[in-house]
């Protein structure tokens, strides 16, 4: 995942700290001018590496190449992605900002007495201390939006996709596990009150990844804030197919008509999405009131339609796997 591997951002503090306490071992291991020389140049260069080092770590929201709109939105929902890509810009340019103090100073070190050289070396050190102090909230914003986003969970936004939806208790969880060959896999995300379900399974050789996602596609959007409105936003990016579970027995506690309500709002949102409708529980047949309205009707407590539903999923994506080109 591309944001697990972000390295810590120090602080200002941390980073001057550094810098001039390698400066001064630089400068001990030398004498006269070129003593001044070394500790400027140690001094400048780890500031401006590190910062330098803070951005291009980062990949550039700018290019769908770098992020996939699926992380982007996802990232946005967690963080300010503008905000965030400003800190990143006042830290390049405090980075560049460091060499040309560097470029200024060490001509004036050259040609001169120890005491002169000293006193242009500790002007330069006050002002490249200067430049990290100034960009200290960026460097705690980069930071923080970083352990923000590192633990985000691992889905590849490239393979085939099959997110499963429908109110609590319908056995969406149950449905992900048993066609998986990864049972109980989650993982988490900031703005949820339960783990994401995560699973894959293989057919013909290909892979495919199937989501639950519980504190997102499990009521009407009305009750979703907007942190969660646009995390499902991002999942329209992500979704190759949508299962939208129903139980018409209504022993999950809602009703199949307001079940079916979260089912026509799905559609609506995910207008380029197919969208199939499953009633589960068919072995509660007798218990069924009403018309669940369904594509398929399935048991996940006794298997029954279970792979049925999972390969009109399969036939539904209808994905074929780029094959590598052929002179």
């Amino acid at each position: 995942m591309i944001f697990e591997d972000l390295p810590t951002t120090p602080t200002s503090e941390e980073l001057i700290d550094k810098a001039f306490s390698r400066a001064a071992r630089a400068g001990r291991a030398k004498g006269g001018l070129e003593a001044q020389q070394s500790m400027l140049q140690t001094a400048a260069n780890i500031i401006s590496d590190n910062l330098e080092n803070v951005v291009t770590a980062w990949p550039d929201f700018e290019y769908e190449d770098d992020v996939h709109p699926f992380y982007y939105e996802l990232a946005d929902a967690i963080v300010d992605v503008d905000r965030l890509r400003q800190s990143l810009s006042e830290v390049m340019w405090a980075s560049r900002k460091a060499r040309e103090i560097h470029e200024e100073y060490q001509p004036r070190l050259r040609k001169t007495d120890v005491d002169t050289a000293r006193k242009h070396r500790k002007q330069a050190f006050a002002r490249l201390a200067d430049i990290v102090e100034q960009i200290d909230d960026e460097l705690l914003y980069i930071n923080e939006s970083r352990n923000d986003l590192r633990d985000l969970p691992d889905i590849d936004p490239d393979e085939p996709t099959i997110v499963v939806a429908g109110y609590p208790n319908v056995g969406k969880s149950s449905f992900v596990n048993d066609v998986t060959s990864a049972r109980g896999e989650t993982a988490s995300y900031p703005f949820t009150t339960k783990g994401i379900g995560v699973g894959h399974f293989e057919r013909d050789h290909i892979r495919y990844q199937i989501v639950d996602t519980p504190g997102l596609l499990d009521r009407p959007p009305e009750e979703r804030n907007e942190i969660e409105t646009q995390a499902v936003s991002a999942i329209e990016h992500l979704g190759d197919c949508m299962l939208v579970l129903v139980d018409p027995s209504g022993e999950c506690g809602y009703p199949l008509e307001s079940q079916l309500e979260l089912r026509d709002s799905i559609v609506a949102q995910f207008e380029d999405v197919p969208v199939l409708t499953v009633a589960n529980k068919v072995d509660r047949r007798g218990r069924w009131t009403d018309d669940p309205d369904a594509d398929h009707v399935m048991s996940v407590e006794t298997g029954e339609n279970v792979a049925d539903v999972l390969d009109a999923a399969v036939e539904t994506i209808d994905y074929e796997p780029e094959l590598p080109f052929e002179g």
